[in-house]
């Protein structure tokens, strides 16, 4: 049976290369992204590959467009066996910025986003186990101030980039948890520093690594047997790594999914 892949920030950066990787190894590969000429350029480059592709346009600074992503994707398949959470943006920007929701937007896009979009496709992902989710998280990582997650009082782009990975890892850490004996693993990563790519160069940084390089540890966590059974897991590139300290403390995991929840109406 092929494998059904879901890629969220497929039409760019890492996420391209992924998803082009996985249609090298047969799978069919739902490209996400918001520029459809590219998602259908990478459809036929997925196909030109070997594999079969379909694009799904959606804009995740909005949880209407989140959850009409995971509708287009109910229709498309009825099992899940990979989502990767790929999709994100920079700490490049001209001030504090909101979502469509009015959410501090990396917080919406970096994390709530993916968080919504993860329980939306939990039961087609069951129904594929053994299957996995991928949450691509960074080394940059700040602990959440929970008096001011949205951060209205003091704001910096880099904080908010870095809060916004934490809390993906809190997120893969609690997941592991919930879906312990599912046959379902979820692990998070850092994979690959100041990659050659569009967010990177955006915030004047100049590249140090190759998206081929980030594109390996993703699909590492992705399909290699190494992997199996093993689930809540943070990795610096290809190595089990520690994250900030606070993925570790079960009283700020709880607080981050009671806002989750609440944020985005989740019953899971």
């Amino acid at each position: 049976m092929t494998k059904t892949a879901l890629v969220t920030g497929a039409t760019d950066g890492v996420g391209r290369v992924v998803a082009k990787a996985l249609g090298e190894d047969g799978w069919r590969v739902l490209v996400h992204g918001r520029d459809r000429q590219r998602g259908e350029t990478l459809v036929q480059e997925v196909e030109k590959a070997g594999g079969s592709a379909a694009f799904l346009a959606a804009d995740l600074a909005s949880l209407g467009e989140v959850r009409r992503l995971a509708a287009e994707v109910r229709k498309t398949t009825d099992r899940l066996d990979l989502l990767i959470n790929n999709a994100g943006i920079g700490t490049a920007g001209n001030g504090r910025q909101t979502s469509a929701d009015g959410h501090e937007l990396r917080f919406a896009v970096n994390y709530l986003a993916g968080f919504l979009l993860t329980y939306e496709l939990l039961p087609l992902i069951k129904a594929a186990a053994p299957s996995r989710i991928v949450n691509v998280s960074s080394a940059g990582q700040q602990a959440i101030d929970f008096s001011d997650v949205m951060l209205t009082k003091a704001y910096s782009g880099v904080s908010a980039y870095c809060q916004s990975k934490l809390a993906q890892i809190l997120f893969t850490v609690d997941l592991a948890r919930e879906l312990d004996g599912s046959g379902v693993i979820v692990n998070a990563l850092h994979p690959s520093t100041y990659m050659n790519t569009t967010m990177v160069r955006r915030a004047g940084v100049s590249p140090m690594s190759k998206v081929e390089t980030g594109a390996e540890a993703i699909l590492q966590l992705a399909v290699s047997s190494r992997l199996d059974g093993k689930s809540g897991l943070y990795f610096n590139v290809m190595n089990e790594a520690r994250a900030n300290p606070q993925a570790y403390d079960a009283e700020a995991r709880r607080k981050l999914r009671t806002l989750s929840l609440e944020l985005t109406g989740v019953k899971p």
